[in-house]
């Protein structure tokens, strides 16, 4: 078990950018994402609790044939809500060549993640 809760949301919020980064999302999802965690995507109704997400996560990691490009572009923080802004590029074994920008809006509680909305542009 991870220790989170001594460390700021910045701090978080940095170390799992670093994971993404380093191609490692889903042992990131493991680490930070509370068990009830929600989560938004642009357009859908919220996915509720880790189980549902983790499998959604690993659905989706698993259709990418391509990886080209993963950009973190910007980040702030204010209190217990972390930005992020990323580029991505990739080729998706159901949707296709996919290249877009996504804010990423972390919600954090107690050193974990409750909430994370995104945003595509």
């Amino acid at each position: 078990m991870y220790t989170t809760a001594t460390k700021t949301t910045a701090e978080l919020d940095a170390e799992l950018n670093q994971m993404i980064i380093d191609g490692k999302a889903l042992d990131a999802f493991e680490r930070f994402y509370a068990e009830g965690c929600i989560m938004i995507d642009q357009g859908f109704e919220p996915w509720v609790g880790k189980e549902l997400n983790r499998e959604r996560e690993e659905d989706f990691f698993s259709k990418i044939t391509e990886f080209r490009a993963g950009e973190l572009r910007e980040t702030a923080v204010r209190g217990d809500t972390s930005f992020s802004v990323w580029h991505w590029d990739y080729s998706h074994a159901e949707w296709g060549d996919v290249k877009y920008d996504q804010v990423a809006v972390r919600t954090w509680v107690d050193g974990f993640i409750v909430e994370e909305r995104f945003y595509r542009g």
